[in-house]
């Protein structure tokens, strides 16, 4: 992984964790994601005239379809995991994606992982399951609901980076003539996809009033919050254009170790030491995939 990509995606992994921790803060999760999708619905309305979506491969408009559903439960399993769940239970889990995209990334996308990288995956990996195991190694943490529902948001993530990754790959290999980079179109393309769906899921659950008068009376927080994903998400998506998508998913583990600061300082969490050392051993392993990742 290249310094630039790496870059990119240390800034990604703050902002993520800054975002979850507003969704957790916002004392009704479902409602606060399903207003994020107001923005990226404008700003897509307003770059699709710029944007000749003849230049997009055959080939990305069908991960669209697939990527689509995996983002869409994943918003709707996060939100219900931070419903019943602290978010350094919750987060952890969410963010293991590295202890299981080596094992398709491989086959489906045909890279390879040197040494180091597989151990600093490995370091990774171990770090975040320190963190989710909590104060006193607490391991029926794993049967909680919160923790059920953070495991089927991993999978979810495992499957969108996958094709969010192939799909990069893909639109970097064309011709490409608009002003909007192709990161932030698909970005913007996939968040509205798979924001409305999850938008009529909610709406069917709470209500469509209920909706409706979250948005007349708290609209602001929520378009912050998208406002930080999509540009989150859009320096990740430009890193997978080039950086192997088992170091990039890697390297943005670091937002458990930001997730944990904010905890603290946000939701006034108090972590015990087996966290804190988990945290450490996350920001070791990202320096050897940064270091001797490639």
């Amino acid at each position: 992984m290249g310094p630039l990509a790496f870059a990119l995606v240390l800034a990604s992994a703050w902002l993520h964790a800054w975002w979850s921790v507003s969704i957790k803060g916002s004392g009704d999760p479902l409602l606060f994601n399903a207003l994020q999708v107001v923005l990226p619905l404008a700003a897509t309305a307003a770059v699709l005239p710029a944007v000749d979506l003849g230049a997009v491969p055959p080939v990305a408009w069908a991960c669209l379809a697939a990527t689509t559903v995996c983002h869409t439960g994943y918003f709707w399993w996060m939100s219900r995991a931070f419903e019943r769940g602290d978010l350094t239970l919750v987060y952890p889990i969410t963010r293991s994606t590295p202890a299981f995209l080596p094992l398709v990334a491989g086959p489906l996308l045909g890279e390879r992982l040197s040494p180091g990288g597989v151990l600093g995956i490995a370091i990774v990996v171990a770090g975040m399951w320190l963190v989710q195991a909590g104060a006193g190694l607490r391991w029926r943490a794993f049967a909680e609901p919160a923790a059920r529902y953070a495991y089927l948001t991993l999978a979810t993530t495992v499957g969108y980076s996958l094709l969010d990754k192939r799909a990069m790959a893909e639109l970097a290999g064309h011709p490409w003539s608009s002003l909007v980079p192709r990161a932030l179109f698909w970005n913007l393309v996939l968040w509205s996809a798979s924001g409305c769906i999850f938008g009529a899921l909610v709406a069917r659950r709470r209500g469509a009033r209920a909706l409706w008068t979250a948005a007349r009376s708290n609209l602001a927080p929520p378009t912050r919050a998208a406002v930080v994903s999509l540009a989150g998400y859009t320096l990740v998506l430009e890193a997978m254009a080039t950086a192997p998508a088992s170091y990039v998913v890697a390297v943005r583990q670091t937002s458990v170790l930001f997730a944990l600061l904010l905890g603290v300082r946000r939701l006034r969490e108090r972590p015990g030491r087996p966290r804190i050392v988990g945290a450490l051993a996350t920001v070791l392993g990202v320096a050897l995939i940064a270091l001797y990742g490639s």
